[in-house]
């Protein structure tokens, strides 16, 4: 077989793997590369090659890459475990964003003082380099394999597979797992790892089946980005959205409703600002602001294909004994609002925004502050055009998203994603013309997208919006949906130019995604420490004896008529614990105001982040704070200017 890389070209027997490839072409690669692709398709460093090609290295930058590192060091920790709690039976342990886990079912409770023992003994086993070597076996044979090894949780997987399949394992040393790799060629080749979190995990993640004890991890291919990354991941614990909104007095999740927020008066200052910006760019941009109701009845779920595909995750009722549903998604009753009367094509495209509540029966174990809740405010849109108005919408769409994710400071990736497997709905031929028509504007607006193979919604394909938090952790909000599937299903109409009816295209889309979880990432985001457009209390007056409050008191009036959000301090405490005090509720700009201060009609401006401008007047305090918030900035500028 004729393999190239970089170039260089060479004839070379039939399963030859790309280790040694590598190491007769391209010595550096042999050393540096954690997996390899052959014409485009992933493969292992010591995986037999039997076809010509073009062979390319593959290290840490790749997504790929990352997981056979990670997957390979998950095994490691599984078989440390066993050995040091001999008896542990193996759920399942996959490589995952920012690290791997596995699962184990263990007589013994682990602590996480056991993860040091645990990292000590994955040390052992990395010098001792053992080699990942795979081999298959026949199902029937598999089975027997591993339930002579006691793997009880492997036989249950194995025997939901085909009778003809064929199983792979991987042995490194004495350790065996059943597992479809990739992995790396040794142990050895991991250099730098950290154990860092135990949790529970029900097996499959059914609360009827038995919980598990999971050990999270992460590994990297040196020491210094290790380090950097445990450094961000105690960053992300002092910025965790549910302590800051603790802390802050923002929001808060009880017991009395998991997965159903509370939300503060401090923290509705910080919403209410957030759908005031929505509402004035989306008015701007076109769109017409709707409300429909809460609770619709089944048919309308039957008609939609909620019912059939998303009964699930809905929460239903009986009013008068006929089935409702609480709504999980806002399409349908948009639909409705559309079908109110007959649009002509010269009314087209029709752009229609909602603020919609909806809930979704999540799992317990899934819920995870704002991020993941059960009632969410979707800042939901729907568009209806002609097939013609397609790609200039789609555009629109994406113009509006970039402009909105650019006014909070956030960068983003595009994402594709196509038509799932199963439990679709719509023709072939209305599933190419939608995924045709979301590449076509992708390509006309020249932005760089991957494809997610098969993640598109049941009724459509759809471009996903990945933003990319301070911490450099992706978040998935914004989505664009293209669906030809519900108007088809609801009967929607326009009058055509040529008098006839014809059935309007639509478009889904969120950017924000849901306001709950976008007021979740915004807090972790800025660390609790909004620009003063956002922050719930823009600046708060310190007086240092009783003789200033009368001044700060007009000093407060002056700034409530011009529209800042400002609080008043006139406690007998020393200036020093006022100031530590507001700068820990990460207020912008603290005011003090003294004996001199009141007599001049000034104040001394300390900002959050530790600066100190005295003299400052108040007319020229109150301008240039109004101006920095109503320009939006997500920095101090008026600070900058002193």
């Amino acid at each position: 077989m004729l393999i190239t890389v970089n170039d260089k070209q060479k004839e070379f027997d039939q399963g030859t793997n790309a280790l040694d490839i590598f190491r007769e072409l391209d010595p550096s690669a042999s050393k540096a590369a954690i997996a390899a692709r052959l014409n485009g398709e992933l493969v292992e460093l010591m995986q037999p090659l039997n076809e010509s090609g073009e062979l390319s290295p593959i290290g840490f930058e790749d997504d790929d890459a990352r997981h056979v590192l990670r997957h390979t060091a998950s095994h490691v920790m599984a078989s440390a475990v066993k050995n040091l709690f001999p008896g542990t039976q193996l759920a399942i342990g996959p490589a995952i964003d920012n690290g791997f886990y596995y699962d184990f079912d263990m007589k013994e409770v682990l602590t996480p003082e056991d993860l040091p023992r645990i990292e000590k003994e994955m040390q052992r086993i990395i010098k001792k380099n053992d080699r990942e070597e795979r081999f298959t076996l026949p199902r029937d044979e598999a089975i027997a394999f591993m339930q002579e090894r006691g793997e009880p949780y492997k036989v249950e997987l194995i025997n939901d597979l085909p009778e003809d399949t064929e199983l792979s394992f991987y042995r490194q040393g004495d350790f065996v797992d059943l597992c479809a790799g990739p992995h790396l060629p040794s142990t050895g080749r991991i250099k730098a790892f950290k154990l860092t979190s135990l949790a529970g995990a029900y097996w499959r993640g059914s609360e009827k089946n038995k919980m598990l004890q999971r050990v999270y991890g992460t590994a990297f291919t040196n020491k210094e980005d290790l380090e950097a990354y445990l450094k961000q991941i105690e960053e992300a614990k002092k910025r965790d959205h549910r302590k800051l909104g603790r802390e802050l007095d923002l929001f808060d999740l009880m017991e009395a409703g998991p997965g159903f927020p509370f939300f503060y008066a401090k923290g509705m200052v910080l919403r209410n600002t957030l759908e005031n910006y929505w509402r004035e760019i989306h008015r701007k941009a076109g769109y017409e602001e709707i409300k429909t109701p809460v609770i619709l009845s089944r048919t309308l779920w039957e008609q939609s294909g909620h019912w059939e595909n998303y009964r699930d995750n809905m929460y239903t009722l009986k009013i008068d004994d006929e089935d409702y549903a609480i709504k999980p998604m806002n399409c349908p009753g948009g639909i409705l609002a559309y079908k109110r009367r007959l649009w002509s094509y010269r009314d087209l495209p029709v752009r229609v925004g909602e603020l919609g509540l909806v809930h979704r029966h999540e799992k317990s174990g899934a819920l995870h502050g704002l991020m993941r809740v059960r009632c969410f405010t979707q800042d939901d849109a729907h568009l209806y055009m002609t097939p013609d108005q397609i790609k200039d919408e789609i555009i629109g769409v994406y113009q509006l998203t970039d402009q909105v994710y650019k006014d909070f400071g956030f960068k983003y990736k595009v994402e594709l994603s196509t038509r799932p497997e199963e439990n679709t709905i719509g023709t072939d031929e209305m599933w190419e013309l939608s995924t045709n028509a979301l590449k076509d504007a992708l390509d006309e607006l020249a932005v760089p997208y991957t494809i997610n193979e098969g993640d598109g919604a049941f009724y459509g394909p759809k471009i996903d919006f990945h933003l990319q938090d301070s911490l450099g952790r992706s978040w998935q909000c914004g989505t664009l949906q293209l669906d030809m599937n519900l108007p088809e299903r609801f009967d929607m109409e326009y009058v055509g130019p040529d008098g006839e009816k014809h059935r309007p295209v639509m478009i889904h889309r969120t950017v924000l995604g849901s306001m709950e979880r976008f007021i979740g990432i915004l807090t972790e985001h800025f660390g609790g420490a909004f620009p003063l457009w956002l922050a719930p209390v823009q600046a708060k007056i310190l007086t240092i004896t009783d003789r200033a409050n009368e001044a700060a008191k007009a000093l407060q009036h002056k700034m409530d008529d011009a529209g800042l959000r400002v609080e008043l301090d006139l406690r007998n405490e020393k200036i020093g614990f006022k100031v530590r005090e507001a700068q820990m509720m990460k207020i912008p700009y603290m005011l003090v105001i003294g004996d001199r201060e009141a007599e001049e009609g000034t104040v001394s401006v300390r900002t959050r982040q530790g600066a100190t401008i005295n003299g400052v007047s108040h007319g020229e305090l109150i301008k240039a704070l109004c101006q920095e918030a109503a320009s939006r900035s997500l920095s101090p500028s008026w600070e900058a200017e002193k």
